[in-house]
């Protein structure tokens, strides 16, 4: 189990060289961008343009901050992703270009290399004490908005943009908000 705060993550550019990614994790660790097996990072979206295409990775796409931006995918329909959509799988090998729909926006990017890795990305709005189930790989617990303590574990309190690293060591994790607060669950498996 490892506390990832907000302030140590990683800032470096991206691939295309159009703006900047905060990256939180990454396996191995310290892999570049052509040798991770997963990579979790945020991205601020300055303006409309081409995504950096990530050779055999999938990827899914959560909007933070912001209105929202309408992804453009070779061969499918255009994708509208706004703060309360959920989240977007996508090959992030197809030729993708992006339009904003109001401004800038940040979002949360997960990618695992096809063949070796799996993952899923679920919203979780809390107002209450819930269980998580913890699967039998990596799980990230990404706080969004708001507080949320793990009593359980220590207690641990993650703030906003704060993230848990869990292996598959717990099957179930009991979280409380303080108040309210907006969880993303990424769960990590490897491919079977």
């Amino acid at each position: 189990m490892r506390i990832l705060r907000a302030a140590d993550y990683r800032v470096m550019p991206w691939k295309n060289g159009g703006g900047t990614t905060t990256e939180i994790a990454v396996s191995p660790d310290s892999a570049g961008l052509d040798e991770f097996d997963w990579r979790v990072s945020m991205a601020h979206v300055g303006s409309s343009g081409p995504f950096s295409s990530f050779a055999g990775i999938e990827r899914t796409l959560s909007v933070l901050e912001g209105e929202g931006i309408v992804l453009d995918i070779a061969g499918q329909p255009p994708a509208r992703l706004t703060p309360v959509s959920a989240p977007f799988a996508f090959p992030a090998d197809l030729p993708t270009s992006a339009a904003l729909i109001a401004g800038p926006i940040t979002d949360l990017n997960v990618m695992t290399r096809r063949g070796r890795m799996l993952h899923s990305v679920e919203r979780l709005a809390i107002s209450r004490p819930v269980d998580i189930a913890i699967g039998v790989g990596s799980t990230l617990i990404l706080c969004h908005k708001g507080e949320a303590v793990f009593p359980e574990a220590g207690p641990i309190r993650l703030g906003p943009l704060d993230t848990l690293l869990l292996g598959p060591d717990a099957a179930v994790l009991r979280v409380e908000p303080a108040l309210n607060a907006t969880l993303f669950v990424i769960r990590i498996t490897i491919s079977a």
